[in-house]
């Protein structure tokens, strides 16, 4: 969970977009400054693995390439409503485990 998860809706709810411009818009806003960032730090502390990065890099690019061409096809709505549960699903994740490892 990342900061698309308060960016998509704000978009969608306070910017009018639709919910493929935000999601699109986010990964726009999201892709330089997360990533650059924070992979330099690591890098400059000896804590990337350049190989491991670049194998993963390149599969994580055709399967958001593919996902996102599919994703053009769905109903918008279809494709909120999947935001939607996704968010809850990750939520109700979230709360569960952290609740279980404070009653330890």
């Amino acid at each position: 969970m990342g900061g698309g998860l308060i960016i998509v809706p704000a978009l969608v709810y306070f910017a009018g977009f639709s919910q493929h411009r935000a999601t699109g818009t986010s990964l726009a806003i999201l892709l330089l400054p997360v990533g650059f960032g924070a992979v330099i730090e690591y890098y400059r502390n000896g804590n990337v693995d350049i190989r491991a990065a670049a194998f993963a890099a390149v599969a994580l690019f055709f399967g958001a390439w593919l996902s996102g061409r599919y994703a053009q096809r769905i109903n918008p709505a279809y494709l909120k409503m999947a935001f939607g549960v996704f968010a809850m699903i990750m939520g109700a994740y979230m709360i569960l485990t952290t609740y279980s490892r404070l009653r330890k």
